[in-house]
């Protein structure tokens, strides 16, 4: 089902908005400062040519660790992100999802592509992995935050 969802999603404008996050990814790269921005440009970009069956999460969710993109840094990149790009991929997302919200098969899509956009808004910090992966770290991240605070009692 996911095969099928992917492919009616790319030929039904998946492919358009996957090809928008890579032109400003190459956007990035070619202000080298923003090379970071561009690489997770090319990565929210190939997660929006095949969405079905994965998910964008938080890379500090996953790992369990901080890194310079899940901390004041990567907030300050977000920022700087959502400026100069995240609306306007966010506004295409939206766009792109009331389209879809007029016929009933489009629904799902239209979906897809809300989720997208708030990704759109805050792409720095998140990892694409399959749903089952996001669904063990989620259930993991909650395993330990009862033992915390189960122990703080």
């Amino acid at each position: 089902m996911r095969a099928i969802g992917n492919f009616l999603w790319f030929i039904l404008g998946g492919a358009l908005m996957g090809l928008a996050w890579w032109l400003a990814g190459l956007v990035a790269f070619a202000t080298i400062v923003g090379i970071p921005w561009g690489k997770a440009c090319f990565v929210i970009g190939q997660f929006s040519f095949f969405p079905f069956g994965k998910e964008a999460i938080s890379r500090k969710e996953l790992t369990h660790t901080d890194d310079i993109g899940t901390g004041a840094l990567g907030t300050i990149g977000n920022v700087v992100w959502f400026v100069f790009a995240g609306i306007w991929l966010a506004i295409g997302h939206v766009i792109s999802a009331m389209a879809c919200f007029v016929t009933i098969i489009g629904i799902p899509f239209g979906i897809q592509h809300l989720k997208l956009a708030g990704i759109a808004l805050a792409p720095i910090g998140k990892t694409v992995v399959s749903k089952e992966v996001a669904t063990a770290a989620r259930a993991a991240t909650s395993t330990a935050t009862v033992a915390t605070l189960r122990s703080s009692k």
